[in-house]
């Protein structure tokens, strides 16, 4: 059964943050768990700025959730509106795998 989005979540904030490389690499390097925004940076060619941006980004879509530790932010990963999006392609991947599987059908009747 595929999961329903919550009504919170807004679905094309999330497509929107995994639309950028940099912010897909973040989601990777935070969920070995909790990063300052300078380690994030490092492995970047971008200025600390711009990973703040990415993680504003990340934060709005729900996807990240920043605290602070002193005078360092740390970013947690939030998974829970990455299952909702996999619920919403599910639905359509299914929808096309059971397309294909009549065209299949379809070619083979007409081999016959």
């Amino acid at each position: 059964m595929v999961e329903q989005v919550p009504d919170d979540l807004d679905l094309d904030a999330v497509f929107q943050a995994l639309a950028h490389p940099i912010r897909r690499e973040i989601l990777e390097q935070v969920a070995d768990g909790p990063e300052s925004v300078g380690e994030l940076a490092e492995p970047h060619d971008v200025s600390l700025a711009a990973v703040s941006k990415h993680l504003h980004v990340l934060e709005d879509a729900g996807l990240v959730e920043m605290e602070k530790d002193g005078r360092v932010r740390r970013a947690h990963l939030d998974a829970a509106p990455l299952s909702a999006a996999f619920g919403w392609l599910t639905r359509y991947r299914v929808f096309w795998e059971d397309r294909f599987d009549a065209l299949a059908d379809h070619l083979e009747d007409d081999e016959e």
